[in-house]
């Protein structure tokens, strides 16, 4: 499938990639805020997403569940692997092929250059910022109702604007180590 919305493991392990040409590791939970900035960002410019399924916001931000299945196993440490899928009735692993598109390759690309550097702690102040996505649904579950906190693509169309960070020393929570659900 050469058209969006994609498989998120098939752009995480294209990020994977382009990071890796990079000399840079990613951790899950930078994978995941990578993921989203780049699903985001994609959505806003292109009216269109970038990933299938949804984001929830989870304790350090957003995070897609199905990429987060498919690499929680690396933990804090950087993923040295790429997602694959299992034939249900067979049982056979086969690679999540990364998309050829041009434009999406330059997307991911693009993503890696700006973000990909940052911390996993910078990654989560962006993710957290006033008005954006995240802390809109954060906010929403604690006055109203807020399904499974999923972050819709509405929301992230309407409020990624609203992603800024202020520059410092350290991230405002430190380093995390690992994404968790809520409970």
């Amino acid at each position: 499938m050469n058209e969006p919305p994609y498989d998120p493991r098939a752009i995480a392990n294209l990020m994977l990639d382009e990071a890796h040409r990079n000399d840079r590791a990613l951790t899950n939970l930078a994978l995941q805020k990578l993921l989203y900035f780049a699903h985001g960002l994609f959505l806003v410019e292109r009216k269109k997403p970038l990933v299938s399924g949804y984001f929830e916001a989870w304790e350090f931000g957003p995070v897609h569940p199905a990429a987060y299945q498919a690499f929680k196993c690396a933990r804090e440490q950087p993923i040295s692997f790429r997602a694959s899928r299992q034939n249900v009735v067979t049982g056979e692993r086969s690679p999540v092929l990364p998309p050829d598109a041009p434009e999406v390759r330059a997307h991911v690309a693009r993503i890696i250059a700006q973000y990909g550097g940052l911390t996993p702690g910078r990654l989560v102040d962006i993710s957290h910022a006033k008005e954006a996505p995240w802390r809109f649904i954060v906010d929403k579950s604690r006055t109203g109702v807020a399904y499974g906190l999923r972050i819709t693509d509405n929301v992230i169309a309407e409020r990624f604007k609203h992603h800024k960070v202020s520059v410092g020393d350290a991230p405002s929570i430190g380093e995390p180590g690992e994404d968790t659900p809520p409970a």
